[in-house]
């Protein structure tokens, strides 16, 4: 039997919400609880150094209430570093943050910082805390990524969902496999996530060894419709190719 990745459920964007009118709605964490309910294997927030979507608040309250596993995403800066090691996520996925940015776009250059990612990295799994590196699903940066003793890498499916032609699909598509193949072949853990949607989802969920999808706008898109926890139990099934 074919064994699908787990799907853990970014709720960013349900916190953008908030924020835009600077209230208390709606609630994240609330959108986490549903989440869970509706199948989600794990939760996932950005603690943005803007503090644009996400609150302090959201990642301590999170913390308390996530019963699968908490991903705490942040930049590899010393506050985060020290968030992350007083909250105590199940892990930490580290990414690169620009604050012009409308989202994360691309992976960290980890082959230009192995000696600085490889301090942060010891220091949170120092405490326990797994790390995982988002990263471009290009060769030398998940030898790299190896190389920081990280145990996890998260390959960026943005290039493969931005695709324009069947040709270019299927071009990302083999990258993500290759680069998969390496990471396992490096004792690297393989998430993957970034653009993916209800309609891309299966080719990549497809791939042997992909552990973990982290999904989040196309969810809470399709939750503001129809539900949180039938929007989650849909992309379940999407994973599956049964939608």
């Amino acid at each position: 039997m074919s064994v699908f990745p787990k799907l853990s459920i970014n709720i960013d964007h349900v916190a953008t919400i908030r924020q835009a009118r600077r209230t208390v709605e709606p609630e994240p964490v609330a959108a986490a609880v549903l989440a869970e309910l509706g199948g989600a294997d794990g939760i996932t927030a950005h603690l943005r150094e803007d503090r644009r979507h996400i609150q302090d608040r959201d990642i301590r309250i999170l913390r308390e209430i996530v019963r699968t596993q908490l991903n705490l995403e942040m930049a590899a800066t010393e506050e985060m570093v020290k968030i992350a090691l007083e909250v105590k996520p199940d892990y930490v996925t580290l990414v690169p943050e620009k604050r012009e940015e409308v989202t994360t776009e691309g992976g960290l250059d980890i082959v230009g910082s192995v000696e600085r990612l490889t301090r942060v990295v010891d220091q949170l799994q120092s405490a326990e805390i797994p790390v995982s590196l988002f990263i471009d699903a290009e060769f030398d940066q998940i030898e790299a990524s190896a190389k920081t003793q990280a145990l996890l890498i998260e390959l960026h499916t943005g290039q493969y969902a931005e695709a324009k032609t069947k040709g270019d699909r299927s071009q990302e598509l083999e990258k993500l496999r290759q680069g998969t193949e390496l990471a396992l072949s490096l004792g690297l853990r393989v998430n993957a996530g970034h653009g993916l949607t209800y309609q891309n989802v299966y080719p990549v969920a497809c791939i042997a060894g992909m552990e973990e999808f982290n999904i989040g706008h196309t969810i809470v898109s399709r939750g503001v419709l129809v539900g949180m926890e039938r929007a989650v139990r849909e992309m379940k099934l999407a994973m599956r190719g049964q939608l």
